[in-house]
């Protein structure tokens, strides 16, 4: 496995975006997509030699980001990209990781299956199997 992404929850993805692209020199790689199952929009952030960054806004109080926005925003999660999710899902589950959400079509990477696992250190890991990302610009 190797990491995808960083996952950080804003208050607003516009004034997200502003301050990725100001203050660390990321540009917009995707335009911003709603996800309906988990009530966010999301977008991903690039800067060459640099990890890409997903940055999350809840649409309403049923997302599981909410409460982390109503205190200002941080780091949700880490996303690390395997070969195969349902085989490194299972793995995991071996080695005690508890699984929070099992593989479903994830909105931000065409439909392609996601699945989120609790780790130690209170980490929220999301799983993908895909290069995708929804809207891409670049």
């Amino acid at each position: 496995m190797v990491i995808d992404h960083l996952g950080i929850v804003v208050t607003s993805i516009e004034d997200g975006i502003r301050h990725w692209e100001d203050v660390f020199g990321y540009r917009q790689m995707t335009e911003v997509v709603v996800n309906s199952r988990q009530n966010v929009k999301v977008v991903f952030l690039a800067k060459e030699q640099s990890i890409t960054v997903k940055l999350i806004e809840p649409v309403d109080e049923a997302s599981p980001a909410y409460r982390l926005a109503k205190r200002g925003g941080g780091l949700h999660h880490l996303c690390f990209k395997c070969e195969n999710i349902d085989r490194e899902l299972g793995q995991l589950t071996q080695k005690g990781l508890r699984v929070l959400s099992q593989p479903a079509p994830g909105e931000a990477f065409e439909n392609e299956n996601i699945a989120f696992i609790f780790a130690k250190q209170g980490l929220n890991i999301e799983l993908i199997d895909t290069d995708k990302k929804a809207m891409r610009r670049f």
